[in-house]
């Protein structure tokens, strides 16, 4: 595979045509945080003005913002809110060995979740990394969530390639760094399914047929209704009350009783055990479950079809991080091309380091069809929104997943 010639589509953003807005406000980032997390938050939220004085809603300040390290000593401990299993355990272990500081990782299913802890603590988390996905970024900083990044304490950002920096949610990197980038597909089991799938729409009736009760689903909000859009041809993005209305209809009533779990990791143990027979499941994540299997030919990964999405993790720095001499010291030590390269093979996703792909192939890693795209490829991925169905996305999930009793 090779890198495309033009920058990708979450990447780059045509000024008349945004690709990715961010137009929830506070009020409803917070009744979205206390719909994912199951309790009430903060009595008193400001009104959705207050939180967007930007002319650029999907963009943080662009000031220089005042730092919360200065290059001081290294505390000893270090907290990460991150995705499950994300971070090869030689980078963890060396950081921690020539640091003598202590990790503790707990990990999330999706960006609601993470918010939602985050509002709740009020910026006692005690969490110093998280890793938000980016047109979540802006409203975190809005809403105090993040803390700014000191840039001198970070000089292996020379090693990032510039077209993953600068993002129209953060174009200035003042709270944001890329961790990693990658997209949405399925997995299914070829000795139970005897067809080829290759679409959203393929996937979807195989749920409700020779997959019924062995059918996962991403426990992502955007990943459930997305497969229903993007197999019928509809923006994944759409605010109209029809589509949303269908979609619910469909996911809810007709879907939902066939699904027999919500899960983010896949590749943790449902293709290696073979628990489920369908998988919808990110591309790193599904790479490393088929590698992990004692049958990996039985398995086969389709990149979702017509349409699926194109998504970018963050490194963040939690506001009140009560360690960020080390959370900086982290974030630049992930950087260095050595480790961006264990953290490729061991994640499967591309961290927007320069030459990652040359380098990984030279070395001869696995898979690279699940980790590296070919242009034709991109040209079918779409970035996510922030935009008024994004409590309607909540609720058809939490209905979803009641109505499925995984």
């Amino acid at each position: 595979m090779t890198r495309p010639e033009r920058p990708l589509s979450i990447l780059a953003h045509s000024s008349a045509v945004p690709r990715i807005r961010a137009e929830v406000t506070r009020r409803n980032l917070l009744a979205l945080a206390a719909a994912a997390g199951g309790t009430g938050l903060l009595a008193a939220c400001g009104d959705g003005s207050s939180g967007g004085a930007s002319s650029n809603p999907s963009a943080v300040p662009s000031e220089t913002p005042s730092q919360i390290a200065t290059g001081g000593p290294l505390e000893s401990e270090l907290s990460m809110y991150s995705w499950g299993d994300y971070d090869a355990p030689e980078v963890l272990e060396a950081f921690q060995k020539d640091n003598d500081i202590k990790m503790t990782i707990d990990s999330f299913g999706s960006n609601e979740e993470m918010i939602s802890k985050l509002v709740a603590a009020k910026g006692t988390s005690g969490y110093d990394i998280v890793v938000p996905t980016g047109p979540f970024i802006p409203q975190m900083v809005q809403n105090e969530l993040l803390a700014p990044i000191n840039h001198d304490l970070i000089p292996n950002l020379e090693y990032m390639d510039p077209q993953f920096l600068g993002q129209t949610w953060d174009p200035d990197n003042n709270y944001s760094i890329c961790k990693a980038w990658g997209t949405t597909g399925f997995v299914y089991d070829t000795t139970k399914i005897d067809r080829e799938l290759t679409t959203w729409s393929d996937f979807l009736d195989a749920a409700m047929n020779e997959a019924s009760g062995k059918t996962s689903l991403l426990d992502d909000p955007h990943e459930v209704t997305g497969a229903y859009f993007w197999a019928n041809g509809i923006d994944w993005n759409t605010t109209e009350q029809a589509d949303l209305d269908a979609a619910e209809e469909f996911i809810v009533g007709q879907l939902a009783p066939h699904i027999s779990a919500f899960d983010s990791y896949p590749g943790g143990q449902a293709i290696p055990q073979s628990t489920q027979v369908l998988m919808q499941a990110w591309n790193g994540d599904a790479r490393i479950g088929i590698m992990e299997s004692d049958d990996p030919d039985k398995w086969k990964w389709v990149l979702g079809a017509p349409t699926t999405e194109l998504w970018m993790d963050n490194w963040a720095i939690a506001a009140g991080a009560p360690h960020p001499e080390a959370a900086h010291a982290f974030i630049n030590f992930v950087l260095t091309p050595e480790n961006q390269l264990l953290n490729v093979d061991y994640i499967g996703y591309h961290t927007g380091a320069k030459d990652i792909e040359q380098q990984a192939t030279d070395e001869g890693f696995e898979m690279l069809d699940l980790v590296f795209f070919t242009p034709e490829q991109l040209a079918t991925m779409e970035a996510g929104e922030l935009n008024d169905n994004q409590q309607r996305t909540v609720d058809i999930w939490n209905k979803a997943k009641a109505a499925a009793g995984a």
